[in-house]
């Protein structure tokens, strides 16, 4: 059970990893960001490392999302 966990944990951090590289709207990959970081804390804590986890989440699911969503709020499009 626990290699089959850290297989899917691993399958799923590659996919968000490729999905944040490939997405064209900057909210998406935020988002998909968060999720990649939300994986993280999971395969962190999974480890026997839950110091880790903990700052994995507050710092990269947490902190980073927020600033990501309000740089990308503040900023607007200029097309004419």
């Amino acid at each position: 059970m626990s290699v089959t966990f850290d297989i899917l944990l691993l399958l799923f951090l590659i996919t968000t990893a490729l999905a944040v590289a490939r997405a064209k709207d900057l909210l998406a990959a935020a988002i998909i960001f968060s999720s990649y970081s939300l994986v993280m804390c999971l395969l962190w804590q999974h480890r026997g490392a839950p110091d880790v986890a903990m700052t994995e989440a507050a710092v990269g699911a947490g902190i980073t999302t927020v600033l990501f969503l309000v740089a990308i709020a503040r900023t607007t499009r200029r097309e004419k």
